[in-house]
């Protein structure tokens, strides 16, 4: 089986260890542990792992946040991967920091490069590994919240967390979503 997991940041350095990179750093840790590297290629950097049996397709969209439908749907073609071999690693808000949820589908709550992931794939019937950031921000300041970077305390919490993470992006890819949830929402 052959799987496309997308994590989703902003590219640049200005945007290095903001909470709206948390999609990125999840899966550059994942690459990492698998050996593999980046290397970048048409609307996104790729890495490719296996994880026994599974291939992974692993991308970084290089269009911005609010244009990620664009590789998504570029990726999901040239690899021939069916909607439901999709993973998105999103940061969330509305979780606790380090939080983790895995939903088969949903709606894009609000967050754009999920919006126009729905809207390039033409559904919203793809999963998603929503990473908590927390919500600690005075109404009103959402955007400056999201695009702030994470303070030092939370830096050194992230290791484990995306290390969670990451072993539900493989337990999605081995066992499937349902019990991808069952092991890791909430955890």
């Amino acid at each position: 089986m052959k799987y496309l997991i997308v994590g989703l940041g902003n590219i640049g350095a200005e945007y290095h260890l903001t909470r709206h990179n948390a999609g990125f750093m999840v899966v550059d840790r994942l690459a990492e542990a698998a050996g593999a590297t980046f290397s970048t290629d048409r609307y996104a950097d790729v890495a490719r792992m296996r994880v026994k049996n599974a291939q992974l397709v692993v991308i970084k969209p290089s269009t911005y946040m609010n244009l990620s439908g664009n590789a998504v749907r570029y990726w999901r073609d040239k690899e021939n991967i069916p909607v439901e071999n999709i993973l998105v690693v999103v940061d969330d808000c509305a979780l606790p920091f380090g939080a983790i949820r895995l939903r088969p589908s949903g709606s894009d709550a609000g967050h754009n490069g999920l919006k126009n992931i729905a809207q390039m794939l033409g559904t919203q019937a793809y999963a998603r590994l929503k990473f908590g950031i927390g919500n600690d921000f005075p109404r009103g300041t959402q955007i400056d919240y999201v695009l702030g970077k994470f303070p030092p305390e939370q830096l050194e919490a992230m290791t484990e967390r995306i290390d969670v993470a990451c072993d539900a992006i493989r337990t999605f890819c081995l066992a499937g979503i349902q019990t991808a949830m069952c092991q890791f929402n909430n955890k």
